[in-house]
């Protein structure tokens, strides 16, 4: 007797609705920024990676409608055939500049920047050490490039060094992937050791700078400035979509490397190029990186201000390790943390719970911004101190 063979899905997201793990989205209205319009209700924003608050600024709308007045909405086709804009090309300069590397290539987004750059460097014959955290594109551009894959303990460099004494000889190439910062947690890589132990075993090293990029470092040029490793070789990989307002992503790294890639990293050469408008955008918001330090040290007195306040008010809901404006507190279990979710948006303020799959154990997520105020912090730990009583 035939089966419907689409039955599964009713039983898979009965299981998802079980767990507290069902997800649907919420609509934003009108501009992004530390507060929003959600659901009618104008709600203090701490779910944002709009780190430095760009996203909403004058000067990027008006960069972004300039270019849809002079190119269009659309590139119109991959950058090898009808999408390339001299427009790309400043923007990888001027990404290479930052970052002060050799040159830049940029993707339509940042999954397809990890997919494509993992896929390129690596094969069949190879092998790829990832952290347990790393974000998913990165964990799918490893799957993609069909290499063998071993997943070491979070951060834990030890077991990255037992893992390559016994495989990396059995192997052409060796390419280890890591983020900068951790997404859902806030922690940072060990990126020093995981570079000694690259140079050391012959290693390639890919770290992603998605959550680092316009934040991390003396002039915003993410993880790898911060611990002073500028010039150093490696790949490094980011977005545009998060403290730079925009959307795409990108590789940065050596001439040779770039030029590679544009010759075999799949999601480049068959993908429809990054919009103008979104290059031009993304453009705008490097030369506000560079001339606007300001906004940076606000926002990391943001993130001082908040961690003051809840070492005062709430020493015991115990904040994960953090170094960056990402800043976590666990809860037990998924259903608690949408509890929590629910009841900080009765205070209006938006941070949604994050639970299983996404991470290991249900938390929220509070992520700073430069354009934060002082009270909206306040009442942040204040919503706290109000549900921890309850």
């Amino acid at each position: 007797m035939p089966t419907n063979p689409y039955a599964w899905l009713d039983d898979s997201l009965k299981t998802i609705h079980q767990a507290d793990w069902y997800r649907s989205v919420q609509a934003i209205e009108g501009l992004p920024g530390a507060t929003v319009l959600l659901a009618g209700q104008e709600v203090i924003n701490f779910a944002s990676n709009d780190y430095l608050g760009l996203a909403g600024d004058e000067r990027l709308i008006q960069a972004g409608m300039a270019s849809l007045q002079k190119f269009g909405t659309g590139s119109t086709g991959s950058r090898l055939l009808s999408g390339h804009r001299e427009l790309h090309r400043e923007l990888e300069k001027a990404i290479a500049a930052l970052k002060q590397t050799e040159d830049a290539i940029v993707f339509s987004s940042g999954y397809l920047a990890n997919l494509g750059a993992i896929a390129a460097l690596v094969g069949k014959r190879d092998l790829i050490l990832s952290d347990q955290y790393n974000h998913s594109s990165l964990k799918n551009g490893a799957i993609l490039s069909g290499a063998a894959i071993v997943e070491y303990p979070h951060g834990d460099v030890a077991a990255l060094k037992i893992q390559l004494s016994q495989q990396r000889q059995n192997y052409r190439r060796c390419l280890i992937i890591t983020d900068s910062v951790f997404s859902m947690d806030g922690d940072l890589c060990p990126l020093p050791t995981l570079l000694s132990l690259a140079d050391e075993f012959s290693c390639m090293l890919l770290v992603d700078e998605a959550h680092a990029t316009g934040v991390m470092g003396k002039t915003g040029a993410g993880c790898v400035e911060h611990f002073g490793l500028t010039g150093k070789q490696l790949i490094q990989v980011g977005t545009l979509s998060k403290a730079l307002g925009s959307l795409g992503g990108y590789v940065v790294g050596s001439a040779t490397l770039i030029d590679f890639l544009r010759n075999r990293a799949p999601t480049w050469i068959y993908t429809t190029a990054l919009s103008p408008a979104d290059t031009a955008v993304a453009l705008a918001a490097i030369k506000i990186v560079q001339q606007e330090p300001q906004r940076r040290t606000q926002l990391w007195g943001n993130v001082d201000y908040f961690k003051k306040l809840m070492q005062a008010h709430l020493p015991k809901l115990k904040l994960l390790p953090s170094e960056s404006p990402i800043v976590c507190f666990q809860l037990p279990s998924a259903t608690a943390a949408l509890i929590t979710s629910k009841h900080l948006t009765t205070s209006a303020i938006f941070a949604p719970a994050i639970r299983p799959p996404t991470v290991p154990t249900s938390r929220i997520r509070i992520s700073m911004m430069a354009t934060h105020e002082p009270r909206h912090i306040e009442k942040l730990v204040a919503a706290l101190i109000k549900i921890n009583r309850q």
